[in-house]
């Protein structure tokens, strides 16, 4: 079921486990072992989050339709190594287009672009949901993030939910994870 991106703390919680299954679950989980976070560079949480909205946006001009983009903000959580230096970054949304029959090529227009802007596909199709919603997951190695894209097309009205996630980052030394 898909949750209202603004339905509160519940909601964070159930990003943040998508967001270390979508890094777990694809070709980003690579560097050291099975289940480790690669890593994603040295950086302040805040300058963290701003990359992951730009990244969000990048994905979002590849949409090629009009619509309204849910205003949601990326989310700090701990990535298995200390929390007090490490960190990863999550940022879920949504899209609502202003012509739903369109989002079913707006999914095939981002299984062909995405790669041409560095990112590469690594599953496409129908989830395990009743509804069978089409999910695209793809990771961008340069820019150490992942993406997980569900189309709802049964949802009324149909929309797309996104989840944008890092790698680990760590914070400069002197500096403090900052978590929202």
């Amino acid at each position: 079921m898909f949750l209202d991106m603004k339905s509160g703390p519940n909601a964070k919680v159930f990003f943040v486990s998508i967001a270390l299954t979508s890094l777990l679950g694809c070709g980003m989980a690579d560097a050291k072992g099975a289940g480790e976070l690669p890593s994603a560079g040295t950086s302040t949480s805040l300058a963290a989050a701003d990359q992951a909205e730009k990244i969000s946006s990048e994905i979002r001009d590849v949409f090629g339709i009009k619509g309204k983009t849910s205003v949601t903000g990326p989310g700090v959580s701990e990535c298995g190594k200390d929390p007090d230096k490490y960190f990863q970054i999550f940022h879920p949304w949504s899209f609502s287009p202003e012509s739903p029959e369109k989002l079913g090529a707006v999914m095939e227009r981002l299984k062909e672009e995405l790669p041409k802007h560095g990112w590469k596909a690594v599953e496409y199709g129908p989830d395990g949901s009743k509804n069978k919603n089409v999910r695209l997951i793809a990771d961008n190695d340069e820019k150490r993030h992942s993406v997980k894209i569900w189309h709802y097309a049964k949802r009324n009205p149909p929309k797309l939910g996104l989840m944008v996630v890092s790698g680990c980052y760590q914070v400069p030394d002197g500096e403090k994870v900052y978590r929202f």
